[in-house]
């Protein structure tokens, strides 16, 4: 059993950064991210949840709205995804999830992932 903590979340303000981390209960990264895929996904007020990035198998995709402004880390014990140039509608709750596989594919489905963390709040205000 996989268990996912998030942190990292804040409020900044338009054009400011944010490092989110996601760790995985018991696992280093390393071990984690060999027999994974980790997706970051997010979800605003009254929207439905959105892919964000995702990397595993040596393959790092994002979604074209944050292509160029995150970016997908790892060191020992955690993955990271480092968010600049934040802008408003970037504001949502932040969820890093885990599924079994031997590599990521672009825009997964969430029903794909079968361990979420709780999420952590982003927002960004004008």
């Amino acid at each position: 059993q996989v268990q996912l903590v998030e942190s990292g979340g804040g409020s900044v303000q338009a054009g400011g950064s944010l490092r989110l981390s996601c760790a995985a209960s018991g696992y280093t990264s390393g071990y984690i991210y060999a027999r994974y895929c980790i997706a970051w996904f997010r979800q605003a007020p009254g929207k439905e949840r959105e892919w964000v990035a995702s990397t595993g198998g040596g393959y790092t995709y994002y979604t074209d709205s944050v292509q160029g402004r995150f970016t997908i880390s790892q060191d020992v014990f955690k993955l990271y995804l480092q968010l600049n140039s934040l802008q408003p509608e970037d504001t949502a709750m932040y969820y890093c999830a885990a599924s079994p596989a031997s590599r990521c594919f672009p825009s997964p489905s969430a029903r794909s992932f079968g361990y979420w963390g709780q999420g952590t709040q982003v927002t960004i205000s004008s």
